[in-house]
């Protein structure tokens, strides 16, 4: 009974966490977007680690303990998850007058194929039969959300096209990130891991802040930016992170899958209810395409 609670607890903490995510990529991110990049991505990781410092006097003697092969994995996870990632989906979420968001979430989606490729060529951990039939269908599927049946319109001008490649960024630099982390995490815990993450993530967006002089522009952050770089902290950036963890404590790796499709589903429905945006129908055949492949595909690798 006890795990039985358990089990549902984790997977409500989930959906939960996931749709915390929709809510970010439809609702919050998009009023950031008269913001550099960078900066943005700065601030809010910055906000994280401030808030969070206690983690490096609690966790001192484990972080002091990591060599030099665990702190290199470290900056990998940072660099491609906490900085590339970020940037590029948050670019990609800035063309909120040009596109459906929903677009962008729902290729981010394909991580778990990215992952699962990177691991086989990394880790040397062996694909399943099925993955190269249900991968094939999730970039088609990925093809109609951006293309629908028309021929490709691959041009810098073709904002959809932009949009879907950052997408696409994103989900191969989250999914390296994913790899990464399996090594990272050898030798410590969740805890002071997710807080290296944020803080070496920061850092490395503070070199590119200061070398592309992204700085002035801070003093045209709104009010209503610094209340939304908040909300984030607490809510996205913070809460939606131990929500996850705390239930893929509870759940298996593949019913997890299935869970964080509250992120695509959410961010659809929000879209609709804000932005009175839908999606046309190749691009809901693509959607159907895609999160059916990455499910089957994550479940038969995770067995």
């Amino acid at each position: 009974m006890e795990n039985s609670r358990n089990y549902y607890f984790g997977i409500i903490a989930i959906i939960f966490a996931a749709s915390l995510w929709g809510v970010d990529g439809i609702v919050l991110r998009p009023y950031l977007y008269t913001l550099p990049v960078s900066l943005v991505v700065f601030i809010e990781t910055a906000i994280v680690s401030v808030l969070l410092a206690p983690v490096l006097f609690i966790y001192k003697n484990e972080i002091l303990s990591l060599k030099k092969r665990d702190w290199i994995a470290f900056f990998g996870v940072a660099f491609f998850g906490g900085a590339v990632g970020t940037l590029a989906i948050t670019k990609a979420l800035f063309y909120v007058d040009f596109i459906n968001l929903s677009i962008v979430i729902l290729i981010q989606k394909l991580q778990p194929l990215f992952a699962i490729l990177l691991a086989y060529i990394f880790l040397k951990e062996k694909l399943v039969q099925q993955f190269y039939l249900w991968a094939v269908i999730s970039v088609i599927g990925a093809y109609l959300i951006t293309f629908g049946f028309e021929s490709p319109n691959i041009s810098l001008d073709n904002k959809t096209f932009m949009a879907a490649l950052l997408a696409l960024l994103a989900a191969f630099s989250f999914g390296f990130s994913t790899v990464l982390s399996k090594r990272a995490l050898r030798n410590t815990g969740f805890v002071p891991a997710s807080y290296l993450r944020f803080l070496i993530s920061s850092l490395v967006v503070l070199v590119l802040v200061l070398f592309r002089a992204e700085y002035n522009a801070i003093p045209n952050i709104s009010n209503e930016q610094i209340i939304v770089f908040l909300i984030i902290a607490f809510s996205t950036g913070g809460l939606a992170i131990f929500l996850y963890y705390y239930g893929l404590r509870r759940v298996t790796a593949s019913n997890s899958t299935i869970a964080e499709l509250a992120f695509p589903l959410s961010a659809i429905l929000l879209e609709y209810l804000i932005f009175d945006k839908v999606l046309s129908t190749p691009q809901w055949i693509g959607a159907f395409m895609l999160l059916t492949g990455i499910i089957k595909v994550s479940i038969a690798s995770k067995k």
